[in-house]
């Protein structure tokens, strides 16, 4: 990965949900993910059909996912991708994730493939709610509402919508001559098709298989993300800065 690293010049990312298991979010569809576990019913907390009938199972998951993540902090993984950034070879993460950990450790050029829970807008109005309100409204209202009446929705992709950035997406995994695929087992589409317009080499980290073929796979790694990227980082000589 180092020796990638060091040949290439126009590097982009695809991150998914392993990518946060470290910092304590689980995979939803993990062990203890919100697919597995049953004490949520994803098709009615996550379609927008059904969100649009009937919000509040939505707002009962997002009341118990923000208490979760609330003191969670970027993995080393997260800091690396940064500290990449800052030496001009990466160019963009486009990321499955919802929680802003990119962002939070520092990465500024970053596609958030479902969204995220950090801008909410009024379903009827549009009126922009920032992250701060809107989490006030969550925890004293069963479904926030706006001053119009309207119910107020997570700016996150539900089932039924389209994905954000697809465009960008492409473009970047098709003008990067080394794409890394880290903590996504490329199951869920359209995500999993995006390295489909990689021309240049794949490398893959992640704990269990990936569904890509291995032809196209330059390094693929099944290991625990932060050792593998401490590991890297130690012989490119990066200083990578973790906290604040």
């Amino acid at each position: 990965m180092a020796e990638l690293i060091s040949d290439a010049k126009n590097i982009a990312v695809l991150s998914g949900a392993g990518v946060s298991v470290n910092a304590g979010i689980a995979d939803f569809r993990g062990p203890k993910g919100i697919y597995t576990t049953g004490k949520y019913d994803p098709e009615a907390v996550f379609d927008i059909a059904r969100f649009i009938k009937k919000p509040l199972p939505f707002y009962d998951f997002a009341r118990d996912f923000i208490n979760g993540i609330k003191n969670v902090k970027p993995t080393f993984t997260h800091y690396f991708l940064a500290s990449l950034e800052k030496t001009g070879k990466l160019k963009g993460i486009i990321t499955q994730n919802i929680d802003a950990l990119h962002q939070k450790a520092g990465s500024s050029n970053v596609f958030e493939f479902h969204g995220s829970f950090w801008n909410s807008y009024c379903m009827a109005c549009g009126a922009h709610f920032p992250y701060k309100e809107m989490e006030e409204k969550i925890f004293k209202e069963e479904v926030p509402h706006c001053v119009c009446g309207a119910v107020i929705k997570p700016d996150i992709v539900f089932f039924g919508e389209p994905v954000k950035c697809l465009n960008e997406s492409v473009k970047l995994a098709f003008e990067s001559d080394l794409f890394i695929i880290i903590g996504s087992s490329l199951t869920v589409y359209p995500a999993a098709a995006i390295p489909d317009s990689a021309m240049g080499k794949i490398a893959v980290v992640n704990k269990g298989s990936v569904n890509l073929p291995r032809k196209r796979v330059e390094l693929f790694a099944d290991e625990d993300m932060d050792e593998f990227f401490e590991k890297t980082a130690s012989i490119l000589n990066m200083d990578v800065k973790c906290g604040g």
